[in-house]
């Protein structure tokens, strides 16, 4: 049933309530179960920040199409982000045995993917689902080192957070030399 839940969304019928963090609020931190290349560890929002700005994206559920779709654009595009100093991380409601298996699959090891059990995560970015509380809204933050969000983009068309995000990055980095 989850699956079909996460199709529908993927098509737009689901209702997608838009209640994201602002732009410049203190991103709140986290540390959870990701895994990526297969690999689970401990991911740290902090640590993962002292090395440079971070690409958040949630999303509603591993090996829906629209999800396969995101992962896969993310994992094509990764170097672009490296080239802005920035890592990127998924995060979903599935449990990390499902994640580990999709990191590999869908993010071809090139990125980790946080596993969000509790919802915990979703409800202090506001991505959770509004009227599907297991999901989470299809949803991007762009955040800078010193914690604060400096871009968000929700929409459900999968294909357009890579580009969204990877502007914003560029964005930033230029006013960041100004």
């Amino acid at each position: 049933m989850k699956r079909i839940w996460a199709f529908v969304m993927t098509l737009g019928v689901g209702s997608s309530a838009f209640a994201a963090l602002d732009v410049g609020e203190a991103a709140p931190d986290f540390t959870t179960s990701a895994a990526v290349a297969g690999k689970v560890y401990n991911y740290s929002l902090k640590e993962s920040l002292a090395k440079g700005p971070v690409v958040l994206f949630f999303f509603p559920a591993a090996f829906s199409t629209g999800c396969s779709i995101e992962a896969n654009e993310f994992a094509q595009n990764i170097d672009k982000f490296g080239a802005l100093g920035a890592t990127v991380i998924g995060v979903s409601g599935d449990d990390i045995d499902t994640l580990s298996k999709f990191s590999v699959k869908e993010c071809h090891g090139k990125f980790p993917v946080a596993s969000d059990g509790s919802k915990s995560i979703m409800k202090s970015y506001d991505a959770v689902m509004q009227n599907y509380p297991d999901f989470a809204n299809r949803i991007s933050y762009v955040i800078a080192p010193n914690g604060s969000v400096v871009y968000n983009y929700l929409g459900l068309n999968p294909s357009r957070h890579v580009d969204k995000t990877l502007g914003a990055l560029r964005e930033w980095s230029k006013d960041k030399k100004k």
